[in-house]
């Protein structure tokens, strides 16, 4: 049986052109997975969080900055910040938009119940329009802590 193989000239005939075929349409199926892996970065979005200075703060008026970073730490300029009430209770929502060091001011003056000890003020952010930034996950919260 192994010389009618040997013999077989259509065998021998039919391999290297279906070996050809195979090798350009691999190689044009790699080309076109190779450019779309290469345009994934594109469309890639970066997450943001919120860096609130201080980070304790007690009840009553003050200013507290926030600064609006991405995940490598460097700021971002031109996003709106909102903070709300969490558990611990502001009289009204609040709005900043960062500025180019990545910051905005924000005058909060949280509350806590009568029998409260801590609480949170909870911050979302708007990325800026047409940029790659996306606030998906939850922000760091302000932690608002009663004097003993």
């Amino acid at each position: 049986m192994s010389d009618s193989l040997w013999r077989d000239e259509r065998a021998i005939e039919g391999l290297p052109i279906r070996l050809v075929i195979a090798l350009v349409v691999g190689v044009a199926c790699l080309s076109v997975m190779m450019s779309t892996i290469s345009g994934i970065e594109t469309l890639q979005v970066t997450e943001i969080d919120v860096e609130p200075h201080p980070e304790v703060a007690n009840p009553g008026s003050q200013d507290i900055v926030v600064t609006v970073v991405d995940s490598k730490g460097s700021p971002v300029s031109g996003a709106t910040v909102v903070a709300k009430s969490g558990t611990a209770t502001l009289s009204s929502v609040k709005t900043g938009e960062t500025g180019s060091a990545g910051n905005a001011t924000l005058s909060l003056s949280p509350s806590l119940g009568p029998n409260q000890q801590d609480g949170t003020v909870t911050f979302e952010v708007k990325p800026p329009a047409g940029s790659s930034y996306e606030d998906a996950r939850s922000n760091t919260d302000l932690l608002v802590v009663r004097s003993p």
